[in-house]
């Protein structure tokens, strides 16, 4: 009785139809998905790059071989500086920290600030050499200044590159202004050093 059940269900053309449908669509589904993952990881992956949590965004990037310690320090206008040892103010917040190598679980050597608001005025960015510097190393420092606008995208305005080769080295790698739109104000890019945190020797 049982065999003879099993003969009927295996030759009902009807049962291995719809079993075949059922499998092709599977297959479908599945190709379909394999196909849309790169797609639906670029577009995460851009979002990610161009989101970013503040208005003017200042980042340095040092090469990620150097064991060497740089810091960031920016000034909004009418505001005090911030860096490693005063991470906030008013308007602008270190987002990142770097030691160098030390502690570092990205093998990146980089820092950024970003703004809350575009307050109009004088911003000055700095970058300082913290720790000692091995004899003979130059250390090249990238420094970026973006502004991300209300109702706009992220734009890069200034890039500029400055080498440190020793200890408790600051420059000024901008000083410049923005109108409460964003926009650079023509003209007021300077390099014209303005201490934010050592002072003048002597």
């Amino acid at each position: 009785m049982l065999e003879h059940e099993l003969e009927e269900f295996e030759d009902d053309p009807s049962g291995t139809v719809f079993r075949d449908v059922l499998m092709l669509a599977l297959i479908g589904f599945v190709a379909m998905v394999i196909m849309l993952l790169p797609h639906l990881s670029r577009k995460h992956e851009e979002n990610r790059d161009t989101y970013t949590p503040g208005n003017v965004v200042v980042e340095i990037h040092w090469p990620d071989d150097l064991p060497v310690d740089v810091d960031l320090w920016v000034q909004a206008p009418h505001d005090v500086p911030v860096g490693f040892w005063n991470q906030g103010s008013r308007f602008f917040n270190l987002l990142r920290d770097d030691l160098g190598l030390e502690g570092d679980a990205t093998g990146r050597n980089y820092e950024v600030s970003y703004s809350r608001g575009i307050p109009a005025g004088e911003y000055t960015v700095n970058v300082h050499m913290y720790g000692t510097v091995p004899h003979g190393v130059r250390v090249p420092v990238r420094v970026v200044v973006s502004v991300k606008p209300m109702y706009g995208e992220l734009e890069q305005l200034l890039e500029t590159r400055i080498e440190l080769t020793r200890r408790n080295q600051e420059e000024t790698a901008f000083r410049f202004r923005l109108r409460d739109s964003g926009e650079l104000v023509p003209g007021s890019v300077t390099t014209l050093r303005r201490r934010l945190i050592t002072r003048p020797a002597g």
